[in-house]
């Protein structure tokens, strides 16, 4: 009888670790994100993964995101204007509540690190963190160590190799961070290490994390996502539940809702009501199936498991909405499926939301700043950024619309 309080007491835990993981996510209903940085923020992959995962895991929250990254940016701005003009237009205007700040690639000016290059560096960084925090009392602030340059698969430029620097940098970012009290990312060291695992299991493939050395590829995009989203405390669980067949019986439900649960002539069927989406990673895709080997990102992100207990030796088939899933054995039931990996009508709405209204909102906001800077406050390019923002927020709204919540029948039939 111990016993079975104990593992009583330790599912409880266990359920109540997974809520409070939720509930101790970084960003909250009606918070404002803006993404700032250089080019490699511009490139819009790993800020479009990060709100893809958060749209998709938290689909009842509304929380805006918007991308100001520039390419050639430094802590003293660049082409689409001065640090000041930069933060008044594009980060200050949107009254955001959270802030990520990604820069260094460009201040190192690609060469050995010189005192002047830290000095400028370093105080450039300061006058942005102190100068958010004084036009945004309460902002909370996600300082990104800069991602790396590439000296693992090619061979360094010069002695140091010009990751040094970007490492030089983090250090001033992490200790500063620290002294701030701002939430802190590490994008160098997961990339760096997926390079090294990648080089060893294919040189050439590696390559392709980072393939001008600069601005990473999808497979790094993915891994400095999951950084940023651990530093989030980012939940791993979708969704998840253990049912008993041979009871007839839900016994773990987590984030979802379990109904109308029966026994067939051929099975079992339920109808299930999700309160998440699973993120639609394609590890078929080169790019995703590197980051997962060498990173783990559906482990970290991606978990749905599927466990049915007290079925009778045979093979199975998944069937949802009448859709059939793939055929499986007793034991592998039992041992449970990662819903997440199937191709299932949650993972194909979440998938409509993340390649097609994430970034056409990202990407009509960037062609938006586009005119704004390059219109010089001219009558034309108002109207045209006007018309711009209007699209936009039609591409926000298309998102929530994408992620209506819907019922589910679920099947589990004997061949």
């Amino acid at each position: 009888m111990n016993r079975l309080k104990a593992v009583a007491v330790l599912l409880f835990v266990l359920i109540l670790s997974c809520f409070s993981t939720a509930q101790d996510f970084y960003l909250h209903d009606g918070d404002r994100v803006v993404f700032y940085g250089d080019s490699i923020t511009e490139q819009k992959l790993y800020t479009n993964f990060i709100e893809a995962y958060v749209r998709t895991r938290f689909p009842s929250l509304k929380i805006e995101f918007w991308n100001a990254g520039v390419g050639g940016d430094t802590v003293k701005g660049g082409w689409a204007g001065p640090i000041d003009l930069r933060l008044k237009r594009d980060v200050l205007s949107y009254k955001p509540t959270v802030i990520t700040i990604m820069l260094g690639m460009n201040d190192g000016q690609y060469r050995a690190l010189e005192p002047k290059i830290l000095e400028d560096y370093t105080t450039g960084y300061k006058s942005i963190v102190q100068t958010l925090k004084r036009e945004l009392p309460g902002v909370r602030i996600t300082a990104l160590e800069p991602s790396p340059f590439d000296d693992v698969t090619r061979s360094p430029q010069f002695t140091q190799g010009y990751n040094a620097t970007m490492l030089r940098f983090a250090q001033f970012v992490r200790e500063y961070g620290k002294e701030q009290g701002l939430t802190l990312s590490d994008l160098n060291a997961p990339v760096v290490a997926e390079m090294r695992k990648a080089r060893a299991w294919n040189a050439e493939a590696a390559k392709f994390i980072i393939p001008d050395r600069v601005h990473p590829g999808a497979a790094g995009h993915w891994v400095m996502a999951l950084a940023v989203l651990k530093s989030w405390n980012a939940p791993a669980v979708v969704t998840e539940v253990m049912i008993d067949a041979d009871s007839a019986k839900a016994t773990k439900m987590v984030n979802t809702d379990v109904t109308e649960l029966q026994k067939t002539a051929t099975g079992i069927a339920w109808t299930q009501l999700d309160k998440a989406f699973p993120l639609d990673i394609n590890t078929d895709d080169i790019s995703a199936e590197m980051a997962n080997r060498f990173a783990d990102i559906v482990k970290e992100l991606n978990q749905q498991p599927l466990r049915i207990t007290g079925l009778s030796a045979g093979t199975y088939e998944l069937r949802i909405d009448g859709k059939p899933l793939g055929k499986f054995d007793a034991k592998q039931l039992a041992n449970g499926l990662n819903l997440a990996l199937l191709d299932t009508p949650m993972r194909g709405q979440a998938g409509t939301l993340s390649w097609r209204v994430i970034s056409e909102h990202n990407d009509t906001h960037s062609q938006r700043l586009r005119v704004l800077v390059h219109g010089n406050g001219s009558a034309e390019s108002t109207q045209a950024a006007a018309y711009l923002e209007n699209v936009e927020n039609d591409a926000k709204n298309s998102a929530r619309e994408v992620l209506q919540l819907k019922p589910h029948k679920f099947e589990i039939v004997k061949l």
